[in-house]
């Protein structure tokens, strides 16, 4: 317990200096979470009880392993006019970031030291994710990672993904979560509409939770659309609401969070996983109103790090940004210390943590 509340601390005097606040709290307020008997949170490297990352944040939607094409292929995918910056070519002589093993350690430690206990990367196979990089990554980092699994969007589907029945696809998810280190099923995406492949899919991964108990976080576009539709098709297969995040709300700017607000009323936690940038102004109101109506609880921020030009290295702000920059922010909009180490520590572990149904191999 002591080492616990000395690890709130640490959180809590790092985000109190973030925010220039001068007054220290006497007591922290914040409940511990409880979890159930039996729950890990399942790193590439081991699998770690929920209360050992009681002392940092845990960033449940980031990047350290994608296709050197993957970004270029996504602008290509997106709707003309979508709000995403060029991607900036690698520089003659360098690797791309996220294949360059030294440079990503560096970022790994950097972002250790700024408050952050753990990171998921949210890539898969048809993503041109690395386990073996990310396995290296963590080893040599000290930074506990969470591997993603799944199939992406329509745009990014292996070819036969099209041709396979619901079943098959559960089949291949259920032994992927067999044989490799993976702790959730994530980032699972509609791409614009949702078309009905996809819609395939997402049953095919409520079906493989039954089967594993593996948490779902997704991935809705821009702007959050099928948000209502991702959660009905999940929570239909029989996945409890707790163990979803619909991803990317940020982007789906209401500043009375209507959307946002149902998701969190039934039980599911809302992700908003595009922090530390431009689009802050617009998310923070939205963080406000859920806090306000009570959803706290059900508020999960991330950065879905994916550009060069955001390393600590190129001057940007790097992994540890929703820390660093977006916790700062809530902070001078009024929120609470207590508040905002529960948005970051406590609700990623809740989300994460799980009792496994397959042995880790």
């Amino acid at each position: 317990m002591l080492n616990m509340l000395q690890g709130r601390r640490r959180v809590l005097r790092f985000l109190a200096a973030g925010s220039l606040c001068t007054a220290w709290p006497r007591a922290i307020a914040t409940t511990a979470p409880s979890f159930p008997k039996g729950a890990i949170i399942r790193t590439i490297l081991n699998d770690l009880s929920p209360e050992s990352l009681a002392g940092g944040s845990t960033l449940f939607h980031e990047h350290m392993s994608l296709a050197p094409d993957f970004l270029s292929r996504w602008i290509a995918y997106s709707r003309p006019g979508s709000p995403v910056a060029p991607v900036q070519p690698v520089p003659a002589g360098q690797k791309y970031f996220l294949e360059d093993l030294d440079l990503m350690t560096t970022e790994m430690k950097t972002a250790k030291a700024s408050g952050v206990a753990c990171l998921v990367d949210g890539g898969h196979e048809d993503m041109g994710r690395n386990l073996d990089f990310l396995r290296r990554l963590s080893e040599q980092s000290g930074m506990p990672i969470v591997a993603g699994t799944g199939f992406y969007a329509q745009p990014f589907y292996q070819p036969e993904i099209s041709t396979w029945s619901e079943e098959q696809m559960t089949r291949e998810l259920v032994r992927i979560v067999s044989t490799q280190a993976v702790g959730a099923f994530g980032e699972i995406g509609s791409w614009d509409e949702i078309t009905e492949t996809e819609r395939r899919v997402f049953r095919a991964i409520g079906k493989a939770h039954v089967e594993t108990n593996l948490p779902i976080f997704t991935h809705t576009g821009i702007p959050g659309k099928s948000a209502l539709e991702q959660l009905d098709i999940l929570t239909e297969a029989g996945v409890k609401p707790q163990h979803i995040v619909i991803g990317h709300l940020g982007n789906l700017v209401d500043r009375e969070a209507a959307v946002q607000k149902e998701i969190c009323k039934r039980g599911a936690y809302v992700g908003f996983d595009r922090q530390g940038g431009q689009g802050d102004a617009q998310q923070v109101p939205m963080v406000l109103k859920l806090i306000e109506a009570g959803y706290a609880d059900r508020l999960l921020l991330s950065s879905d790090f994916s550009r060069a030009e955001q390393l600590t290295r190129n001057g940007g702000a790097g992994y540890a940004k929703t820390v660093t920059v977006f916790g700062p922010k809530l902070r001078e909009a009024g929120v609470s210390q207590d508040t905002l180490y529960k948005i970051l520590v406590d609700n990623p572990r809740r989300f994460l943590a799980f009792v496994p149904k397959r042995r880790r191999k």
